[in-house]
């Protein structure tokens, strides 16, 4: 694919797969395949492996390098690859360059994880990334309120393959601020707070958005994307208001469930189990009961 091609491929629900585990710890490849199928035969047309719904952070190099190749395989020829990578800039750069030699088109950018971020050491930190592999797009993860628009207007101008923005700051009027600060027709926006904040990110600029719901019902994300494609907004509000008690679960205690909630899911459908690694934790029983009585309502 041309930059051109990846663009137009990010504007969709871009979805962040989980990541099955055994019953001993370890990666569930057979699972993880069959999850990875059932999304591409519901229709979803871009993947983002070792995404934070994959429990990025809980997963050794070697992990993610097997969660990339085993994505791109099934991924081949039905749907687009955009590998999460990040840390310390080295390993950011490796996992990139591995991604690249898989088959993957795209590599999004983790935000850095340090305690003291300048607005230019980011810059420094993106471009050294999208510099080491230039034939991939490269898309920011962008978390951070305080970055100015400008910022990434100058990463883009040093490296042209800085194509999108993942932005997941909960606040969409800053988000229309920062989209046309770097340039609204520059880049794809993604909304990176998924289906509750997609309605209000499209209204100001978005035309793609991610999901963790989609490991679970593919249509239901689908649904809406259609509708705010169509500018329904009242139709994309019913698919909200549909699904939002189910990602109200995942954003207690400040996102703490965010995985635990869609593995719950999936494992009341009989699809993986429901474990994930410290320091996430499955839900308790109560909370089971309800995220089942959710998903039944979908009628999957």
């Amino acid at each position: 694919m041309d930059f051109s091609e990846l663009k137009a491929a990010l504007a969709d629900v871009v979805a962040i797969p989980v990541t099955p585990f055994a019953e001993d710890g370890t990666i569930d490849t057979a699972t993880h395949r069959v999850l990875m199928r059932r999304l591409l035969d519901g229709g979803v047309r871009i993947v983002t492996p070792n995404g934070n719904t994959g429990e990025f952070y809980a997963l050794t190099p070697d992990e993610r390098r097997l969660v990339t190749g085993l994505t791109v395989e099934e991924a081949a020829g039905r749907a687009t690859v955009l590998v999460g990578v990040g840390h310390d800039v080295p390993t950011a750069v490796a996992d990139a360059e591995h991604a690249a030699g898989a088959g993957a088109a795209m590599v999004m950018v983790h935000q850095p994880v340090h305690p003291y971020i300048a607005q230019e050491g980011w810059v420094d930190y993106h471009r050294a990334i999208a510099e080491a592999v230039p034939e991939l797009g490269v898309v920011p993860y962008i978390r951070n309120p305080r970055l100015a628009g400008e910022r990434l207007a100058e990463l883009a101008d040093a490296c042209p393959n800085v194509i999108g923005v993942k932005y997941a700051v909960p606040d969409a009027a800053r988000f229309g601020a920062f989209a046309r600060d770097a340039g609204l027709e520059r880049f794809v926006w993604v909304a990176g707070l998924a289906e509750l904040y997609a309605p209000s990110y499209f209204a100001t600029g978005a035309t793609g958005f991610t999901s963790g719901l989609v490991n679970v019902a593919p249509a239901v994300s689908l649904d809406m994307l259609e509708a705010l494609r169509a500018g329904d907004y009242a139709a994309a509000m019913k698919v909200w208001e549909r699904i939002r008690r189910f990602e109200e679960l995942r954003a207690e205690e400040q996102s703490a469930n965010n995985v635990t909630v869609i593995k719950e899911a999936l494992a009341a459908l009989g699809l993986c189990r429901r474990d994930v690694r410290a320091p996430s934790r499955v839900l308790p029983e109560a909370r089971r009961a309800e995220v089942a009585g959710q998903i039944a309502e979908w009628s999957l």
